[in-house]
């Protein structure tokens, strides 16, 4: 008798979890995704990424940001999110200069903050989630020094000032350190404005002799596909195209050979994690949230969730093509 009374229990202790589980969760409970460019595919996969999860666990998701690279646009979407007091908020940072005093804010007001895709390592974020833009970047280094056959000159197209794409730079010059035939050119900002690509290609294709340029990188995504269209043009086959991320246009420009690679992330990944972080920081909250829990031995949480990358060239282009389609 007394060990059924005892299963009995354990199956009404096993209801009330369950049922209270099922209860956690609720549409009132609002989390923030803040991007840095809600025009790029690359955004709009993470915001898929952020929605799937708050289906899941059927909370309410608020995806929001500038539709071009526009800090202090994406800082006065943060802080209308901060002013709405959500449950949390995952943000690109853009330009830490701009928006570390409003995830400063938002930490300072009880709304727990993570940085995603691009960091703000000194601000009081929780934790960052997304690549190892360094590793990523040595990646990137390892396939020009091989496609230039260990010399010529190249030319990189960034956004000067933001955390990852600096970091990315920096991993290319690493590799390059080690081959003083390599000479970097240039290093355009084209400040959000993929047309700055296309029209300082078009410029560069032209030169000729020691000045011709031999290879194209690409450090954020929406100038690899502009590089490529001018080479197609100019019928520059030679030149070496490096791109990033694996928005179609960039992976159909794989596959006709226009672009020789580029590095893949996982935004859908960094999103859908993030907001899943989020919801257990809401309800499982640290005794001091504006704690540095970067030099915590015993802290919670990482410091970097790293989301992981990989090369993308012909021989592996059909399997992302693939996803892409099947995730649409």
């Amino acid at each position: 008798m007394k060990t059924v009374q005892r299963m009995g229990l354990a199956v009404l202790g096993l209801m009330v979890a369950f049922t209270t589980g099922c209860e956690r969760h609720s549409n009132k409970e609002v989390y923030y995704l803040i991007s840095a460019n809600m025009n790029l595919p690359y955004w709009q996969a993470a915001a898929s990424g952020f929605n799937h999860a708050a289906g899941q666990y059927k909370v309410t998701a608020r995806v929001e940001g500038p539709e071009n690279l526009d800090p202090q646009a994406e800082l006065a979407e943060l802080q209308k999110a901060i002013a709405a007091k959500p449950a949390g908020i995952l943000i690109s940072v853009s330009d830490v200069s701009v928006l570390q005093p409003g995830i400063n804010a938002a930490i300072e007001a009880g709304i727990p903050v993570i940085t995603m895709d691009s960091d703000a390592s000194g601000s009081k974020r929780l934790f960052f989630i997304g690549t190892n833009n360094l590793d990523a970047g040595r990646l990137g280094g390892r396939r020009l020094i091989e496609k230039m056959g260990g010399k010529g000159n190249v030319v990189f197209f960034t956004l000067a000032g933001q955390p990852n794409t600096e970091e990315r730079l920096k991993g290319f010059k690493d590799m390059l350190a080690t081959r003083p035939e390599i000479h970097i050119v240039d290093v355009v900002d084209i400040k959000g404005d993929a047309r700055v690509a296309f029209d300082s290609t078009q410029q560069m294709l032209a030169q000729t002799g020691a000045k011709k340029i031999d290879a194209f990188v690409c450090l954020e995504a929406s100038a690899g596909k502009q590089v490529a269209e001018v080479v197609k043009r100019g019928n520059a086959n030679d030149r070496v195209v490096l791109a990033w991320d694996t928005d179609q246009g960039t992976l159909d420009a794989i596959k006709a050979g226009t672009i020789d690679a580029t590095i893949a992330q996982k935004p859908w990944t960094m999103a859908y994690y993030g907001l899943k972080s989020l919801d257990e920081i809401f309800h499982a909250p640290p005794a001091q949230l504006n704690k540095d829990y970067s030099q915590d031995p015993f802290s919670p949480y990482p410091d970097f969730v790293d989301t992981g990358t990989s090369l993308v060239d012909k021989n592996n282009v059909d399997m992302f093509i693939a996803a892409e389609a099947q995730a649409k």
